[in-house]
């Protein structure tokens, strides 16, 4: 898959979203990764995750 990801960086806010928790693991390297990029993009793990997962409901297929 040739397409991107855009992630744009924001400004911190605060308030209830709405959003259902639930655990998940993920491999170690997978979560540095992602700090990186809330490091870079002032956003959290949590929305990066939730940007991530929408990205992916969005573009897949299943292959029979």
């Amino acid at each position: 898959m040739s397409e991107k990801l855009k992630i744009t960086k924001k400004n911190p806010l605060k308030g209830d979203d709405g959003y259902k928790t639930f655990s998940v693991r993920v491999k170690d390297d997978t979560i540095n990764e992602i700090e990186k990029i809330s490091a870079k993009t002032n956003r959290s793990r949590n929305e990066l995750i939730n940007m991530m997962l929408e990205y992916g409901i969005t573009h897949y297929i299943i292959e029979e």
